[in-house]
């Protein structure tokens, strides 16, 4: 496998082909993504020093169809002796009367300072200039407390001012995103809090919120921390009235290991939302494999008429699509399915009142120890993951994911999944989502197998190009 530059990397079955990450290192957070002269540009965090967290950059990737996506050199590094000096955190990319600026968060050596500061790109954001103001925010609002936790600027432009979300904490309180107000992008007036969670409900501390419409309504998208653990990425759906957002419906935007998202509206309005998929092994593999971290394919948002979040990947990935094996209730004789493959794109339905239990087995090894099972349990209302490998690794998390999912009255449960390598990406009715990793022991753990066939209503398969 060679990336956009040329240099080969060697083969390992647990790295994705068709969803985007760095040639080498590690990669978390999505930053900065936008639509600049008709070409998607993906920021990210990014070390380039090796596959674990620190020193952290913005690295560059560059789409012209959502689908393939070309490496650039790193975009944004810390500055010795200046509020990044640390690192690059999180943050977006606007346009401000056609100059693009990156708002984002610098740290300190040890991140126990976070302050918020400015870069100007030029044309093909490649090369950025710091603003001489920074830190233009500085400050942590004393009412929260001795938080640490102060970062991930997310900006919107709202009645001729700029408006920025930063994510942070009450103390003893719950996690809270914070308003400020600007003219210019440079002198930010601190306004109160856009929202302050529960902590018995909603964890210690919120990173990256996302605060933007849809339709007449507005969404805060939020990740989760409880105690200092990375946990998932939850959605409120309400209105906005002085300057606070009232939720009025809430869900789990993905259970599983997809977190620290970023949305965008594209040129032609679309609103698309990016995520970073995390490892589900330990510190000591993902630095022997030398990568760790990967962006999970964008996605559509909409709502429904209830107000609950909708998502579905971009179409524009279908273009990977290759061979199609396509299968109906008639087809199935037993569950084993004369498919086999580690890079795939499915979408399954299914009548869940035919069985208990229901779904599809996946990088089934051959003699079917090693599996991971998609399944709908009718009797609790649960999408579940189970992985199941032949030998227990405390270093390889197996635990079982999911989260509860009812289709509507009248509705077959369609499942959209997206295999690819130690990747998998389950969208149940386009409304509830589980992202997990997996890590088969072997290459040729690769069979499908159905759960319960007799409940299928109708299965398509396609087999995925690399966009490598």
């Amino acid at each position: 496998m060679t990336n956009s530059e040329g240099s080969t990397q060697s083969p390992d079955h647990h790295r994705p082909s068709y969803h985007f990450l760095p040639a080498a290192n590690w990669m978390n957070d999505p930053n900065g993504v936008i639509q600049w002269q008709g070409r998607y540009h993906l920021f990210y965090q990014y070390n380039p020093d090796g596959a674990w967290h620190a020193n952290m950059h913005w690295g560059h990737a560059v789409s012209d169809d959502l689908a393939h996506w070309r490496e650039l050199p790193v975009a944004i590094a810390p500055t010795p002796d200046s509020p990044d000096q640390g690192g690059i955190f999180s943050g977006c990319v606007v346009d401000k009367d056609g100059t693009p600026v990156a708002v984002y968060t610098g740290v300190n050596d040890d991140y126990s300072v976070q302050t918020q500061c400015l870069a100007l790109g030029n044309d093909d954001l490649t090369q950025w200039q710091k603003h001489p103001r920074n830190p233009v925010v500085g400050d942590v609002p004393a009412h929260l407390g001795q938080s640490r936790d102060f970062r991930d600027p997310f900006v919107w432009r709202e009645g001729g001012s700029w408006y920025m979300s930063l994510s942070s904490h009450i103390a003893g309180v719950g996690g809270a995103v914070l308003l400020y107000r600007s003219a210019d992008l440079v002198d930010w007036e601190y306004l109160h809090p856009l929202y302050v969670g529960d902590r018995a409900r909603q964890g210690r501390n919120f990173e990256c919120a996302n605060f933007f419409r849809l339709g007449d309504k507005w969404v805060m998208i939020i990740s989760v921390q409880w105690d200092q653990v990375p946990t998932n990425t939850i959605y409120l759906v309400g209105r906005l009235e002085e300057g606070r957002f009232i939720p009025e419906t809430e869900g789990v935007y993905d259970a599983g290991y997809s977190y620290a998202s970023l949305m965008h509206f594209d040129e032609s309005g679309r609103p698309l939302i990016y995520s970073w998929i995390r490892e589900g092994r330990g510190a000591d593999q993902q630095r022997a494999a030398g990568w760790s971290g990967v962006q999970a394919i964008p996605r559509v948002l909409s709502l429904d008429s209830r107000n609950r979040l909708l998502s579905q990947p971009v179409p524009e990935i279908e273009k990977l699509r290759r061979t199609r094996h396509r299968f109906a209730p008639a087809d199935i004789v037993a569950g084993d399915l004369p498919v086999r493959g580690l890079a795939l794109d499915i979408e399954a339905q299914f009548d869940v009142s035919a069985a208990a239990t229901c779904g599809i087995e996946l990088a089934v090894a051959p003699d079917g120890e090693e599996k991971v099972a998609i399944v709908y349990e009718r009797e609790t209302g649960t999408l579940r993951i189970y992985r199941h490998y032949r030998r227990e690794d405390s270093d390889v998390d197996s635990a079982p994911q999911g989260l509860a999912h009812r289709p509507d009255a009248g509705e077959t449960l369609h499942l959209r999944i997206l295999l690819d390598g130690s990747v998998l990406e389950v969208i149940a009715d386009g409304r509830s989502r589980v992202t997990s990793r997996i890590y088969p022991s072997s290459a040729e753990n690769q069979g499908i197998r159905l759960v319960a066939p007799t409940a299928l209503r109708a299965l398509d398969i396609w087999e995925m190009a690399s966009i490598w």
